[in-house]
């Protein structure tokens, strides 16, 4: 039977985060502490470094430079399809005596 993975809160990890920073103990026994392994709290520490407040967007939510750049390839996307239509519709057109 497979081991369920469990899931932790934005709250949690950031909290746990500021222990790491203020606490005085070692991420091994803050980790023991918490249980949480030392490896997770070192990715949300770097997380935190990396995104500030975006660090922990949710499952299936996107930072908002993610959610742009998304967007914006589907557009890149759609222009690019709307041009080879024309592209067919102008060679047609041209070949009609």
């Amino acid at each position: 039977m497979a081991k369920k993975q469990r899931v932790y809160t934005t709250e949690f990890k950031q909290e746990a985060v500021q222990l790491m920073e203020t606490s005085g103990k070692s991420i091994a026994q803050l980790a023991r502490d918490l249980g949480v392994s030392d490896s997770a709290l070192h990715s949300w520490r770097k997380s935190i470094a990396h995104h500030g407040n975006q660090a922990f967007p949710g499952k299936g939510h996107q930072t908002e430079l993610e959610e742009k750049l998304r967007r914006l390839e589907r557009e890149n996307e759609i222009l690019r399809q709307e041009r080879d239509i024309l592209k067919k519709t102008v060679h047609i057109f041209a070949q009609q005596p």
